[in-house]
């Protein structure tokens, strides 16, 4: 390699400075400790998930954990983040379905599935299992691109009139959710029997809702 070549390499390349290289550490530091409190969440369930526990699987100390994210709450956020992108990521792989009213009865499947497969996480982020986490605007953020989806195929739907437009989308897709929450947080308290019985209740549920929908067209 010629000089010229070695001095146009080093032009080229993008030198950084000790801010942005302790920058960029302290990221993979934090991504490093989430993933470990990930493991944590899906392994053995939210009560798991302490500041203690999680420097023990990373071999650090606790005072570490706290500088990255100053209490269990901080933590508790970014795996609520970490929960909406696995969410966004199970409904776009929801089979999409030419006739609007089946796609929502596949978005609703998925929902039910997300509960089953990611349980911690759907405890973490919808059931109160960190009881002194309140999810804040960014949490809610998070929620709201993980549901984008299931936003644009209502609100195509009442587009074409499909759907009545006596309640905005946002109302909809509330009362839409809101309704197989309650059929999932009641089959994790106990009341529902067995996980097939569950699945019966929430897919008659998701029927009904989806049935009462599409029932009045807008004029």
């Amino acid at each position: 390699m010629s000089d010229q070549d070695i001095s146009s390499n080093a032009s080229t390349r993008k030198l950084k400075t000790y801010q942005e290289a302790r920058l960029q550490n302290i990221e993979n530091l934090r991504k490093l400790v989430v993933d470990a409190a990930a493991t944590l969440l899906q392994e053995e369930g939210p009560e798991a998930v302490t500041v203690r526990k999680v420097s023990q699987k990373m071999d650090c100390s606790t005072k570490i954990i706290y500088s990255l994210f100053v209490n269990k709450e901080g933590l508790a956020q970014q795996l609520y983040l970490e929960g909406c992108k696995i969410l966004a990521n199970e409904f776009e792989g929801t089979p999409k379905a030419a006739v609007p009213a089946q796609h929502l009865l596949n978005f609703g499947e998925t929902f039910w599935e997300f509960g089953q497969r990611y349980s911690s996480y759907y405890k973490l982020m919808f059931g109160g299992a960190f009881a002194d986490f309140k999810p804040d605007e960014e949490s809610m953020h998070g929620t709201v691109t993980a549901m984008q989806q299931l936003l644009t195929v209502i609100s195509n739907a009442q587009e074409q009139g499909l759907i009545s437009g006596q309640y905005d989308t946002e109302s909809v897709v509330r009362i839409f959710w809101a309704s197989l929450h309650g059929v999932i947080h009641l089959y994790m308290g106990g009341h529902l029997g067995d996980v097939q019985s569950a699945h019966a209740v929430y897919k008659q549920t998701l029927s009904l809702i989806v049935s009462s929908l599409f029932s009045t067209q807008s004029s």
